[in-house]
């Protein structure tokens, strides 16, 4: 098969690191033999992630295995994503809605719905819940009953613990730097150098901590997804590699603006004519993402949701103590008040509100509060 210069790389990759397990692989039956490169990177995905005997793996192998795996997963991102360098918008939205199940596309969209509606909100104003779900961060405080998706779809921060440092102590530095991108219209270099500026300096207030780019484009991507496409530090190097760039270091806020949004902004698919399609329009609005649904999904990204993981979790034992973790009662009536705004909540539900809000502030989750009051009220 014809492979591009990265590519090229990425085969040769994988090549050095099959002898140690050449065996193991010989021994799993193939029949399906892709012609293109993505094709076969997600074939020997499935072998080395489901149907090779693991039983029969030594532990120093299993290392091995991962690395193979992220070099596969990596090589279909850079591959999948090189198409948006010449595919017009129609195919980019077919390519999409095809794949929405394995993107897990709703539950991405119901984020974003989410953030739309607290957009306008301060930073500052915001519950805690809210602002670690604009920043790309998933805590237990996170009820699946209100928050029906994983916060950190589209360039996850839980590893950013300098911005969720800022975020607790200089809330309002970071806010005023937001400030500088415009909610709508046109956004120039020199609202977001303004933007860069503010957030280095929200960043030095505290403790002199250091600003990095990644967990900026999740602030950036919040603020305007049909701008802004929001990067980790792995798909940062993905993206270079696609578009065929030098790779980005962990302070280039120059060249992210140059060589990545400016050049998400050429793209044929970026530029064409808004849809007319209500379906594709839902998507148009956040088009500057869409380089995050061309990247690589597994076919356990939905089972791997933190959403998903909530909603499944075992039921505590009826001895065992009511109540997760404690909120603030600022938190908890928001979170309460959302809840009962739902058209079919009886009256009667709603006039018990203070009560609800002080379990839910004592930890027990609304969706559980409220089913309890049910119960007991009829």
């Amino acid at each position: 098969m014809p492979l591009s210069e990265v590519e090229a790389n990425i085969y040769q990759n994988i090549l050095k690191l099959i002898p140690d397990v050449s065996l193991n692989l010989m021994a799993v039956k193939v029949s399906n033999h892709p012609e293109d490169f993505a094709g076969w990177c997600y074939e020997l995905i499935d072998v080395v992630s489901k149907r090779i005997n693991f039983d029969l793996l030594e532990p120093n192998q299993l290392p091995i295995l991962k690395k193979i795996q992220q070099q596969l997963e990596a090589g279909i991102s850079i591959s999948q994503i090189k198409t948006l360098r010449i595919a017009p918008w129609p195919v980019v939205f077919d390519s999409i809605q095809q794949n929405k199940e394995r993107i897990v596309l709703d539950e991405q969209l119901a984020l974003l719905k989410h953030i739309e509606s607290i957009r306008e909100t301060s930073l500052v104003d915001m519950i805690e819940e809210d602002k670690l779900a604009f920043a790309g961060k998933h805590t237990a405080k996170h009820d699946p009953s209100i928050y029906q998706f994983d916060v950190e779809w589209l360039a996850s921060t839980k590893t950013a613990k300098a911005l969720h440092n800022v975020i607790a102590t200089s809330c309002t530095d970071l806010n005023e730097a937001l400030n500088h991108i415009p909610l709508e219209g046109d956004i120039t270099l020199e609202n977001y150098m303004d933007f860069v500026r503010g957030y280095i300096a929200a960043f030095a207030a505290v403790d002199n901590e250091k600003a990095t780019l990644a967990p900026a484009t999740r602030l950036l991507a919040m603020r305007r997804p049909d701008f802004f496409t929001p990067v980790t530090a792995a798909s940062l190097d993905v993206l270079c590699q696609a578009f065929g760039l030098v790779r980005l270091n962990n302070q280039d806020f120059d060249r992210y603006w140059h060589d990545i949004v400016m050049a998400i902004h050429k793209q044929p698919w970026f530029i064409a004519a808004t849809p007319e399609a209500e379906e594709e329009q839902a998507l148009w609005q956040y088009k500057a993402l869409v380089p995050c649904w061309f990247a690589y999904y597994s076919d356990d990204a939905k089972e791997n949701s933190n959403y998903y993981k909530a909603l499944h979790k075992p039921k505590r034992a009826s001895s065992e103590k009511s109540g997760g973790r404690k909120r603030g009662k600022e938190s908890a009536e928001a979170l309460v008040d959302r809840a009962l705004a739902a058209e079919d909540m009886p009256q009667h539900i709603k006039n018990m509100r203070d009560s609800i809000v002080k379990e839910v502030a004592a930890g027990r989750g609304v969706d559980e509060t409220i089913a309890l009051m049910r119960t007991i009220f009829g």
